[in-house]
C-alpha cells in the first residue's frame, strides 16, 4: 500500500517527508552503499507524490553526500569504495596541494572498557566494551599519521587485526562491507600538540616535535555516533586543508 502523506501547517514540507522516508530506507539497509535506488518515477508511485517532490528530496540527499546522481545511469547510494569518497574525510595534503595515497600499517586491535568521556561521545555507558585500533599511515616510506580509533564492540564485534591487515581499501569501506555501517558525516576538533616518547617511536620524530591533533567523532545514519578517531599529523611537509562552501 502506498504511504499517504499530507502537507499542512503541522507537518514539514512534503518533499522533506519524502526525504525522511528515503533516509529511513537507507538506515534500514533497503539500498546498500553503491546500490542503484529506484527511479524518481518509481519512488513517486511508491509514495503517491509527484516526481518533482521526489526530485527535490533526492537533490537534498545528494547535496548531503548521501546519494550520488550519475548522468544517464540513475541515483546511487554513496559509498566509501569510490575513489572520490576515499578522500572525503582525509584533509591532509602535501604542501604542493596534490592528493596522495597513504599506506596503512595496523599496529593493534583489542577490546577495552570505555572511559566516561568516550562513553559519553558514543552514547554508551562507562565500562561498555570498545574496540581500540592503532595504526600508522605513511607516504613515500615516511610515517606521517598516528591514529587511535575507538569503536563500539557490539557493532564491530568481529573486527580484529587480521581483518584490518588483509583489507586493501579505506577503513570506512570496510565498515560498510563487513558491518553495514556507513559513515555519513563527522565532527572534528583541531589543536596543536607535541610528540611524546611513544609517538616519537611511531612517527620517527624527536620528543617535543609539534604535530596537529585532530579528534573526530563520526556518525552513521540517524545521527548515531559510531567512531572516535584521535589522529596526530606530522605537518612538516603537509598541511590540513578544509574546503568551506
Amino acid at each position: 500500500m502506498p504511504e499517504v502523506l499530507t502537507a499542512s501547517a503541522s507537518f514539514s514540507p512534503l518533499y522533506q517527508q519524502i526525504k525522511a522516508l528515503i533516509l529511513a530506507s537507507l538506515q534500514a539497509a533497503e539500498w546498500l552503499p553503491g546500490a542503484l535506488i529506484p527511479s524518481e518515477m518509481e519512488l513517486a508511485a511508491r509514495f503517491s507524490v509527484s516526481q518533482g517532490t521526489v526530485r527535490k528530496a533526492i537533490d537534498e540527499l545528494a547535496a548531503q553526500n548521501l546519494l550520488v546522481r550519475r548522468q544517464g545511469k540513475g541515483t546511487f547510494v554513496a559509498t566509501h569504495n569510490e575513489e572520490d569518497w576515499q578522500y572525503r574525510f582525509l584533509h591532509l595534503v602535501p604542501d604542493e596541494g596534490q592528493k596522495f595515497p597513504l599506506i596503512s600499517q595496523f599496529l593493534a586491535c583489542k577490546k577495552i572498557k570505555a572511559n566516561a568521556t568516550d562513553a559519553h561521545l558514543l552514547k554508551l555507558k562507562a565500562g561498555d566494551a570498545l574496540i581500540k585500533v592503532n595504526r600508522v599511515q605513511s607516504f613515500a616510506g615516511k610515517p606521517i599519521v598516528f591514529e587511535e580509533i575507538l569503536l563500539p564492540a557490539t557493532r564491530f564485534k568481529e573486527l580484529d587485526l587480521t581483518m584490518l591487515t588483509e583489507w586493501s581499501g579505506p577503513v570506512y569501506a570496510l565498515y560498510e562491507t563487513r558491518f553495514a555501517t556507513h559513515m555519513v558525516r563527522a565532527e572534528e576538533k583541531i589543536k596543536a600538540s607535541a610528540i611524546d616518547e611513544s609517538l616519537s617511536t611511531y612517527l620517527h620524530l624527536p620528543v617535543g616535535h609539534p604535530v596537529l591533533l585532530v579528534e573526530r567523532l563520526a556518525f552513521t545514519y540517524g545521527n548515531k555516533p559510531v567512531e572516535i578517531r584521535r589522529a596526530r599529523y606530522d605537518t612538516t611537509q603537509q598541511h590540513y586543508q578544509n574546503m568551506l562552501n
